[in-house]
């Protein structure tokens, strides 16, 4: 356990040594939104279908007298900058339904598979809403694993910080608060991982954490400067955001089949579905600057789809040039000159073509599942991400 947590904080540590100290305050993962009255709609109804709102789903180890304790030394971080005070005011205060999503996903993609004719006749009697308690509790497994994921990645490179972000203590203490509580979470989803006792789903979901941690490190190995002058490709960009983004999800939902005793046939479409649901909602999340966004200089990210997108599309020499036309000084880039160039290219509407791609790839994983009111509502949250009127 101890190994894991510090593999995560060395990886998520190396996004201070490659961006600057306000792009650490930024949280990726289903941070995004998508036409926001229609999705707090599909999540509002697909969570009355699983039984109760997935917002309560970690509140046993929320309410902790452990987490109380470090919660009282977090509120020492009120006043300052430190991103973890933005990441527990977020988790708090989710009025756009995005940190919950993948406990969400599983609960529904496990009720509308059922449970299989080979499962034994005990699980009938721990049925709620049609939906086993080791299901339950893996789909609050996977909130913890990822709660304590956005918590780690706030830890900031001090060597990084300027006189504007305040002083050097306020931001030692919140780097110490930062991995005490992401390891507590970490603990938490590892001793339930354990009370599963299923030794497979123990491997697939542990092996998700190495997938976050080679994402994340990816994602962060480009220097700013190689940012503008090496293109890594779609592919390649669609292969890292699986290992980040998309692996917990995807394996979640493959290992709720297992504990259900489905087969593999079942499970590998599960496996799909999640993969490419978090894909297609990167994606989705990447697009919103770009089609509802005004132009400013944090809106968008020069990893993102639309501008790898771009980079392919027009070339090396021609994306160099209009880094250089949007150059600043002190190496500063005008994003609102180059988020104009990059929305009159073919890097947007493409972008919005993989995300429907991805979209119907995860409706076509839904095919062998019954018709019922989840599997619906796992439709419907595909519509809402590939929306863009």
């Amino acid at each position: 356990m101890s190994l894991i947590c510090q593999c995560l904080r060395r990886a998520w540590f190396l996004r201070g040594n490659s961006t600057s100290y306000s792009a650490l305050r930024e949280i990726s993962l289903f941070s995004g939104t998508t036409t926001a009255p229609h999705w707090n709609k599909v999540v509002s109804d697909a969570e009355k279908i699983v039984g109760y709102p997935t917002s309560f789903m970690s509140l046993r180890c929320l309410l902790s007298d452990e987490l109380n304790n470090i919660a009282i030394q977090v509120r020492k971080l009120v006043g300052t900058k430190h991103p973890l005070l933005n990441t527990a005011r977020t988790f708090v205060n989710d009025s756009q339904n995005n940190l919950q999503m993948r406990g969400l996903v599983v609960l529904l993609i496990s009720k509308a598979a059922g449970l299989s004719k080979s499962a034994d006749h005990t699980f009938q009697h721990d049925l709620v809403s049609g939906i086993c308690g080791r299901q339950r509790n893996l789909a609050e497994i996977t909130e913890l694993i990822h709660t304590a994921f956005l918590v780690h990645r706030g830890i900031v490179n001090i060597n990084e910080l300027k006189t504007c972000d305040g002083p050097i203590k306020d931001m030692q203490f919140g780097n110490k608060m930062a991995i005490l509580s992401g390891d507590f979470l970490l603990a938490n989803a590892c001793t339930g991982l354990a009370d599963l006792q299923n030794a497979k789903v123990v491997e697939i979901i542990s092996s998700t954490i190495g997938d976050m941690v080679k994402g994340i490190y990816y994602e962060n190995s480009y220097m700013p400067e190689n940012t503008f002058t090496d293109v890594n490709g779609i592919s390649n960009w669609i292969e890292n955001i699986f290992l980040s983004h998309g692996s917990l999800l995807a394996k979640s939902c493959q290992s709720a089949m297992l504990l259900a005793h489905h087969d593999s046939e079942l499970q590998s479409r599960a496996f799909q579905y999640g993969k490419h649901m978090s894909i297609s909602y990167k994606l989705s999340s990447d697009l919103q600057p770009f089609i509802n966004g005004k132009y400013s200089d944090s809106s968008f990210s020069l990893n993102s789809a639309p501008v790898v997108l771009h980079q392919e599309f027009i070339g090396r020499e021609a994306w160099m040039d209009q880094i250089k036309e949007a150059q600043l000084k002190e190496n500063l880039i005008d994003r609102a000159k180059l988020q104009k160039a990059i929305k009159a290219g073919k890097g947007v509407t493409s972008a919005i073509d993989l995300c429907c791609y991805h979209g119907d790839k995860a409706l076509e994983a839904l095919q062998c599942f019954p018709d019922s009111e989840a599997r619906s509502a796992l439709k419907n949250i595909i519509y809402a991400v590939t929306r863009f009127s």
